[in-house]
């Protein structure tokens, strides 16, 4: 006699879901006219020498140009680095995920879950979920005021979460 066990599948409430992304205030059209107002001033200094008689000033301005796009683009890269939270009725996931996928995974108890933020909330404040003895810091990369604004939503979710809790 064989005997089949089909999975049970039950359905998840997500209480909280945030993905935390850092600010980059130069898009995409702000990097084209920054860059080419600084290729035309480069240029125009570059020349202006060559014709005095110095030109390896022009080398350097060009060097200049591309140490300026380098550092744009090494920006921009580690903006694409972003936090996932969620809360669902099983579990308090975070993934951090960096610009070749994901780097870090955590699933935390949130039964017991500590959120803590530096107060006062400072530039370069914590923002630190605990529970059961382990830790993660999250959202470094947000200024204070964000910070604090997560944690508020998160502890909202944690009490709708704790008050489901008697129907799971």
């Amino acid at each position: 006699m064989s005997t089949e066990s089909t999975p049970k599948t039950y359905a998840e409430t997500v209480y909280f879901d945030v993905e935390l992304r850092p600010h980059r205030s130069l898009g995409p059209v702000g990097f084209t006219i920054v860059m080419a107002v600084a290729t035309a001033f480069g240029i125009t200094i570059g020349v202006a020498f060559m014709l005095v008689g110095a030109w390896p000033v022009f080398g350097f301005c060009g060097l200049e140009i591309l140490l300026l796009y380098a550092a744009f683009r090494l920006n921009y890269r580690s903006g694409q680095r972003y936090e996932r939270i969620r809360l669902t009725s099983n579990s308090l996931q975070v993934r951090r995920y960096g610009p070749k996928g994901e780097t870090g995974r955590w699933d935390i108890e949130p039964n017991w879950l500590r959120i803590e933020v530096d107060e006062p909330a400072r530039r370069n404040g914590r923002l630190t979920l605990s529970s059961h003895g382990r830790s993660v810091t999250v959202g470094g990369f947000l200024p204070p005021k964000e910070r604090v604004e997560v944690a508020d939503a998160l502890r909202d979710a944690i009490e709708r979460y704790r008050i489901a809790a008697p129907a799971r």
